[in-house]
């Protein structure tokens, strides 16, 4: 590349519209990612390799309330360990199947606005963009398919975090996916059938969060991992349930029909909180979205929630009822 050139990538916030969480358990899903955030990534050539930290790395706080604060927002670890783990995947990756790439060493920083830990894929956000990053500076193409599983693989693999591949797909993809991860494909190609859909389809959503609510989806996706596993009934059929909500809400988008798919993502928060321990803000969030009439389901795993409103009306009674618990919403963009 010329040496003199900076290269920025981006990728954006999903949001799980259904059917999530079966997509780390042969399931289906359908998510879009939105415009109004996303994680930056620049690269440029430079004498040396060094990462430059982001705000999700500062070791200097003003006092001991805001670096509490710090670790609520972000946790015990920032962005530069994921930074770490993809140029090491990246690395193997390119050794494993043989491609070849320039020695050339680099200054890369990142960059994300993505509310932190209330579930829109704001760690994979970081990776993918790395990844594309990469993919640009080392003139090296890799598949979709096999980007997103590369994704998955730096917090799977390397970093040992519970995830499944929907958040990657997705903001590989782009846009408005359906997501089939059925276990033959799964286990026979290592990934599953996924269909770009016109965000267009989608009409009258919102999404909503509350930053206090944040929590790493690794515990969740850990705790349902060993579930499964241990073949718990509940659960297994859970997930078949899941899908089966998917697939009829992606037929109903298709139809013509996106006024009838409220009480589809209303039936995907009730039985995840049928089976899973979900904090009582959580509930009292989503409880409140639906009081005025909206539907209302987790974007991911907890934090922020989506649905779709009838009217003008009906969502400025949202932003009513919301504002007043500390929640922000507002009316995604779609890619």
């Amino acid at each position: 590349m010329d040496s003199a050139k900076i290269i920025r990538t981006r990728s954006f916030a999903r949001a799980g519209l259904a059917g999530n969480p079966s997509d780390g358990y042969f399931g289906k899903t359908l998510s879009f990612t939105l415009k109004d955030f996303y994680a930056e990534v620049v690269i440029y050539r430079s004498q040396g390799l060094e990462l430059l930290p982001g705000s999700r790395d500062s070791s200097v706080y003003s006092d001991l309330s805001s670096m509490v604060q710090s670790i609520n927002d972000h946790g015990y670890y920032g962005g530069l360990r994921l930074l770490q783990a993809t140029l090491k995947r990246f690395t193997e990756h390119c050794a494993q199947h043989e491609i070849s790439f320039s020695k050339a060493n680099f200054t890369m920083r990142y960059f994300t606005n993505i509310p932190s830990r209330v579930g829109m894929a704001g760690s994979s956000a970081i990776i993918v963009s790395c990844l594309r990053a990469l993919m640009q500076f080392y003139d090296v193409n890799i598949d979709q398919p096999e980007l997103a599983n590369l994704a998955l693989s730096v917090e799977t693999k390397e970093l040992g975090i519970g995830a499944g591949l929907q958040d990657r797909v997705a903001q590989v993809y782009q846009g408005l996916t359906f997501m089939d991860f059925d276990r033959k494909l799964m286990e026979s190609r290592g990934y599953g059938q996924y269909e770009s859909l016109n965000t267009s389809l989608l009409v009258n959503i919102y999404l909503a969060y509350k930053v206090e609510l944040s929590e790493g989806s690794e515990r969740f996706h850990n705790h349902l991992r060993g579930r499964f596993d241990s073949g718990e009934p509940e659960v297994v059929s859970a997930m078949r349930t899941w899908a089966a909500i998917a697939e009829e809400v992606r037929s109903l988008l298709l139809a013509g029909k996106q006024h009838d798919i409220g009480h589809l993502l209303n039936a995907n928060f009730d039985l995840r909180k049928s089976i899973c321990r979900i904090h009582p803000d959580n509930i009292a969030m989503v409880d409140a979205a639906r009081s005025v009439g909206a539907s209302a389901k987790f974007t991911g795993s907890g934090g922020a929630i989506i649905g779709r409103y009838n009217n003008e009306r009906m969502y400025q009674e949202l932003k009513n009822i919301l504002a007043p618990l500390g929640i922000i919403i507002l009316k995604p963009e779609l890619i």
